[in-house]
């Protein structure tokens, strides 16, 4: 009977040695490759229909018009989901659903709960700095702005956040930490996962070291809400809520993004606390709304059986 030949060092380095496929280092980096491709084949059109649109958009940025928003994240969405759905399906030989994105019911379910956290997430930020005299209140959208504009700037910012939780739960919760987490363990998944996710907001206006931190802080929150459910959608949904109602409901920078408010405010305490212009979640007002929406994650997640 003839002995089994051990893999040269060479396969070792770029294959698995229990199964057969490339080790999570080639598969992060090729899915990044095939990102970046569809992002280049995207972006030459993309931005002369922004200009179009928008021609100070150069210039604008980041008080951007709903509409250059709304057309530069559905590329975006189209990009992230090709080349996360071809490197599941490909390299990691794992189906889409593994993902954790089953559809079912309890989809639905997860989304909902996920912005309703998220909703009491911001009004506790929002109560904590209006009672410490951080806000000053000027109004709201109806009082200087048509019926129309109002339901209108809502309801198109609310598809845009639909774009961008979608977009970024399924990059760094969905591929980064789980083919990490394949290829070291689950401690470096979150860890490196989070930091990713930190630096890509780093472009943002206003973003800093503690802005950096704040972010990597929110994606150990929302990689926390998807091992509760070992689904996605509560992570999207959490993601969706935060950017809605932190910006739209409640008026504040959605990571130094200037949008369109419902509620008219300034800010004005110690930026340290408040995040200044980044907004919240580069401040340390954001450490007692993680606390509660983990608080609260736990307990929507207590009986969960799948």
């Amino acid at each position: 009977m003839g002995t089994r030949q051990s893999p040269s060092g060479l396969t070792r380095l770029f294959f698995s040695p229990d199964e057969p496929r490339l080790r999570a280092g080639w598969r992060l980096a090729l899915q990044s490759v095939i990102l970046l491709l569809f992002g280049a084949c995207l972006s030459i059109p993309l931005l002369g229909i922004l200009l179009l649109v928008d021609p100070q958009l150069l210039t604008s940025y980041p008080q951007l018009k709903p509409t250059s928003l709304l057309l530069s994240v559905i590329p975006e969405a189209l990009a992230v989901t090709a080349s996360v759905f071809l490197a599941r399906r490909f390299l990691d030989k794992r189906s889409i659903e593994s993902l954790g994105l089953r559809l079912n019911v309890q989809s639905l379910l997860d989304i909902l709960a996920g912005m309703g956290i998220a909703l009491l997430q911001m009004g506790l930020i929002y109560l904590l700095m209006f009672q410490l005299g951080w806000i000053t209140f000027g109004g709201f959208a109806w009082d200087f702005d048509q019926l129309s504009t109002v339901l209108g700037n809502t309801l198109l910012f609310f598809v845009i956040f639909i774009f961008v939780g979608w977009n970024e739960e399924l990059l760094s919760r969905g591929y980064h930490l789980q083919t990490i987490a394949s290829g070291l363990n689950l401690f470096w998944g979150v860890v490196i996962s989070s930091a990713v996710f930190g630096f890509f907001h780093l472009p943002n206006p206003g973003a800093s070291w503690v802005s950096t931190a704040g972010i990597f802080f929110a994606g150990v929150y929302l990689a926390y809400a998807y091992f509760r459910t070992k689904q996605l959608w509560l992570s999207i949904g959490l993601h969706i809520g935060w950017n809605f109602f932190e910006g739209v409901v409640f008026g504040f920078p959605v990571s130094g993004l200037d949008i369109y408010a419902l509620t008219r405010i300034q800010v004005h305490g110690p930026e340290l606390w408040t995040g200044g212009a980044f907004g919240p979640e580069a401040g340390l007002i954001v450490l007692p709304a993680l606390i509660l929406g983990a608080v609260l994650i736990y307990l929507y997640s207590m009986r969960r059986t799948d």
